[in-house]
């Protein structure tokens, strides 16, 4: 019997089969590119996982060295505050561009747990006045469209007890610095420096690939820094800000953390802003707190250091664990309705100087890059404020 074939094999041209050919092994190299890139971010993962595993030490540890580092790095920020002077006026090299500066009430929690009581939280129900300074992280103020990071620095005023610098004795402030990531993208002195020197040089790539052994690069810390340029909120008083830094906390260890908190002030939903104007976050804080005389609300929360878990003191890149040591609140913080934006208080917004270091034992700051600030800002405040003709 003769077989019908209804659909007889068709012959496939030369330049058919070769498409075939390349068709089949590009799919089998994706294939394999795929695979690998699981297999790494396995094994990657378990590494991490090892490395950042175990006990800690609940004490400082300063590599050799740091002080020579530290000089390097005072000289790339003088460096970088000269560059992006505005005609005569020195500005920050960090955080240069400010929201405004307001008034807030800064207040300890009636009930809070005995352990917590500690420094400026040693007396419960006790109300600090105080200024907040609202900003965004860059050393040039620029468009707030622009992705980076946010700010929000805290100074208690009239804070009794002797100050950790000599040149703060008659201050009595405590400060509390913070941005809006959990932790930073470099881990110490060391590498910071590194960093800075390739952004003030315009190498921004060299800042995490010095150089082209991959053993010395850093992509953890560039994803860490890429999460941190994120994109403007509605308005400075709808976001989370951290200490990324740990500090002293009587005879503990400790990060901070301050979170929006609406349910203690009237409900309230900020209008929309054209975000296509250069200062419109400065205009959100305006609109809520001058315009439409509405009070924003926080809380003050501190982290303790569990030592026997994965929590270090000197690396800032790695986040504190929630799970392994939950945030705790130990004070409420109150912005009232004001008028802030006057030119008198922005210049005296300008001249404010805050660091981790004006405040007392209770709180002193730990770690490299607490160590760090306190020689930078020192020197950068005394530099700016000379070059401004500011006492």
């Amino acid at each position: 019997m003769i077989e019908r074939r209804l659909f007889p094999p068709q012959k496939v041209s030369r330049p058919g089969r070769l498409w075939l050919f390349i068709g089949k092994w590009s799919l089998r190299i994706l294939l394999l590119l795929v695979s690998l890139g699981l297999l790494t971010w396995l094994l990657g993962s378990l590494w991490y996982a090892w490395k950042f595993s175990g006990p800690v030490s609940a004490d400082e540890q300063i590599p050799p060295g740091e002080a020579g580092m530290t000089q390097d790095i005072i000289q790339t920020a003088v460096r970088i505050v000269d560059q992006h002077r505005e005609g005569t006026r020195y500005l920050r090299d960090a955080h240069a561009k400010a929201h405004g500066c307001v008034k807030a009430e800064v207040t300890v929690l009636p009930q809070l747990d005995p352990a917590l009581r500690q420094g400026v939280f040693s007396e419960p129900g006790k109300t600090w006045q105080a200024w907040v300074r609202l900003s965004n992280g860059n050393a040039y103020p620029q468009f707030d469209s622009v992705k980076d990071a946010r700010g929000m620095a805290v100074k208690l005023l009239d804070v009794p007890g002797e100050a950790l610098m000599p040149s703060q004795q008659q201050r009595h402030e405590q400060d509390f610095v913070m941005f809006n990531h959990a932790n930073f993208f470099v881990r110490d002195v060391a590498e910071y420096r590194q960093n800075i020197a390739a952004q003030a040089n315009g190498q921004k790539a060299m800042a995490f690939f010095p150089s082209i052994d991959p053993r010395s690069w850093e992509v953890r810390h560039m994803l860490i820094a890429l999460s941190t340029l994120s994109e403007a909120p509605p308005t400075p008083l709808q976001t989370t800000y951290f200490s990324v830094s740990p500090y002293k906390f009587g005879s503990a260890n400790a990060k901070f953390r301050v979170t929006p908190d609406p349910a203690r002030c009237p409900a309230y939903t900020p209008p929309a802003q054209n975000r296509e104007l250069p200062n419109f976050l400065r205009s959100a804080l305006y609109q809520q707190l001058s315009t439409d005389r509405q009070p924003a609300c926080f809380t003050l929360q501190v982290q303790r250091q569990d030592a026997s878990r994965y929590m270090p003191i000197e690396d800032t890149s790695v986040q504190w664990k929630e799970a392994d040591a939950p945030f705790q609140t130990v004070a409420t913080i109150r912005v009232p309705a004001q008028d802030f934006d006057t030119p008198e208080q922005n210049l005296m917004c300008d001249n404010l100087s805050f660091n981790p270091w004006h405040g007392i034992e209770a709180h002193r700051p730990i770690g490299g890059i607490n160590r760090l600030r306190k020689a930078v800002y020192e020197a950068i405040s005394a530099y700016r404020h000379e070059r401004n003709n500011v006492p």
